[in-house]
């Protein structure tokens, strides 16, 4: 049985986040949507620029390390928003100071490192928490209470694409963009919350088959992927993923054929519903239209109710809906996904018993 330190009550529950570079400004907003409850006591970075900047933005203490910011912030959890591949050795430097850890996705980029990320925190006492905010989505939370209700019967087949577009320049903007070690490809970073779906909404993942390919730019991970895929309840799919979308980002949608039913949510990130059609009329569907938003932006804006969630779990108010176990789900496909492409052969999951 795993214990966790006494509910915070008596006063707002302090965060500190290394890595402010472009989504960090994400977690600085949904933070201030919450200032009645929470409050941003540091920010780390090795670039003094992007320090600065959110040390001017947030107004607070700026470190250069981590474990300075261990040591100068009195933090109760602490945000990861650094490269993938950091992400395991400050997890697990931040579970060991006591403190709680939310990472950005991917986790990690390897399983190995994303079972030693939940051990340590395990080990420690402190919650772990994987930043999955478009699951927050108005248009997936009906997608998702559709297939937990049963409305499609049985089903059938299920499509998920990331059609988008990451220019050279986005690669060559850092060192560690489009490498293994720290960044991974396609499927690993940009489709990461897309990869979440399919356990999440459609149930385990029985098997699957994967190719990937390095097209066009000039990196060691793929830029474009393809896996098809058998669900453990039978259902067949696939994944189609580019970063080479002409002239810029197209369409990140899921669509799911069943027995007594069709959805499709599409638009850039899965932010309109465009197809909603079932055998048996339900209240859920009059919240279709409501459901549907405008975004310029691929993240979506479930990081404040992303956020909400962390809050009411370290209140002792609710249970975290996405743990290091639960982002485990979405690694183990990824890694699986890879390891099929490159020996070119059928995966099953689980990887291992």
């Amino acid at each position: 049985m795993r214990t966790f330190p006494a509910p915070i009550l008596d006063r707002r529950i302090r965060f500190a986040l290394i890595g402010c570079g472009r989504i960090a400004a994400n977690h600085f907003q949904a933070l201030a949507s919450h200032a009645d409850r929470c409050e941003l006591v540091g920010v780390c970075d090795v670039d003094p620029d992007a320090l600065a900047r959110a040390a001017a933005l947030t107004g607070a203490r700026s470190c250069r390390t981590l474990p300075d910011m261990l040591a100068r912030c009195e933090a109760d959890a602490v945000i990861i928003a650094t490269p993938s591949g950091l992400h395991p050795e400050q997890a697990i430097e931040i579970a060991a100071a006591g403190r709680h850890v939310i990472t950005e996705k991917p986790m990690a980029t390897r399983w190995e490192d994303g079972k030693r990320m939940v051990c340590a925190c395990d080990a420690a006492g402190v919650r772990m928490f994987v930043v999955k905010q478009n699951r927050r989505n108005a248009t997936l939370q009906l997608l998702k209470s559709a297939v937990d209700k049963k409305r499609f019967g049985r089903i059938y087949m299920v499509n998920l694409n990331v059609f988008w577009t990451r220019p050279a320049a986005y690669y060559d903007s850092a060192k560690w963009r489009g490498t293994w070690e720290f960044d991974g490809g396609a499927f690993m970073n940009q489709a990461s919350h897309y990869v979440d779906l399919i356990d999440w909404i459609v149930g385990p993942v029985e098997s699957l088959q994967a190719y990937t390919a390095t097209l066009a730019r000039d990196i060691e991970v793929e830029d474009t992927g393809v896996i098809s895929l058998r669900w453990r309840n039978g259902a067949l799919g696939s994944m189609n993923v580019t970063m080479l979308t002409y002239p810029r980002n197209l369409e990140g949608s899921i669509t799911i054929l069943g027995e007594n039913g069709t959805v499709r949510i599409g638009g850039v990130a899965v932010n309109e519903v465009q197809q909603w059609e079932f055998a048996t009329a339900h209240e859920d569907d009059l919240r279709v239209r409501d459901a549907s938003y405008q975004t310029t932006s691929v993240y979506g804006f479930g990081h404040p109710l992303y956020y909400d969630n962390v809050i009411k779990v370290l209140r002792g108010e609710a249970e975290p809906e996405t743990d290091g176990r639960e982002g485990l789900k979405s690694l183990e496909v990824l890694v699986a996904a890879y390891i099929s492409a490159r020996d070119g052969r059928r995966v099953a999951l689980p990887l291992e018993y």
